[in-house]
This record gives C-alpha cells, structure tokens and sequence, in this order.
C-alpha cells in the first residue's frame, strides 16, 4: 500500500509542486502538494490534510499555520519541515537537488 505524502509551500507554485513532481509514479508514494496562502494554487484544506499520511512543509511558519488550522487532521501524523526557503521556480536544478537530499536525508526516501 502506498503512503501518501503531502507537499505544503505558501503559494503552491514552485517548491511544493517540484516536490509532489519528483515522486510522479513513485512505486511507494502517493504525494500532492498544496499552500497556506489564500492565492495558492491548490489551497490547503482539511480534506488534504485528512488524505496524508505524512506532510511535508518548507518553512517552520507553514508548520505553524498547519498546527492552527488543522490540528485534528493531523493528530498522529507524521509532520516534516525541510527548512527549505522561497529562493527557487519551478523545477529549479538546485531546488531539485536540494528535495532530494533532504527527502532522502529526511524521510528515507531515494529519488
């Protein structure tokens, strides 16, 4: 059974979705991503958070709003910060490199 894993960024435009992108077809992940801000792309929501068995946010502050916002959906889940900051576009080389060592580092998980 796969585990499905939930991407958070702010705007859902450039680090989350080069996230979800790298475990496309994942043979042990199911992953989607999603952002706190009111102009994201795909914005947050419980049904999400409820959906994921791990989530995974960029910044310290996507943690926080996601401890505010949802913290019944995530009660028992496992919630990861990459310490990753809103310095890439999408598909940047070095935000590519960067997810997969902290993901891999992180979570175990070989890209």
């Amino acid at each position: 059974m796969k585990e499905n894993l939930l991407f958070v960024c702010s705007r859902n435009q450039w680090r989350s979705p080069t996230a979800e992108g790298l475990l496309r077809n994942h043979p042990a992940y199911h992953a989607r991503s999603a952002g706190t801000s009111e102009k994201a792309r795909i914005r947050l929501s419980s049904k999400l958070v409820a959906w994921a068995d791990v989530v995974i946010v960029m910044e310290r502050r996507h943690r926080d709003i996601l401890k505010e916002r949802y913290a019944a959906e995530l009660s028992g889940k496992q919630l990861v910060v990459l310490d990753i900051q809103d310095h890439y576009g999408f598909n940047d080389p070095e935000l590519v490199e960067l997810l997969r060592d902290k993901l891999a580092g992180t979570l175990g998980i070989q890209l």
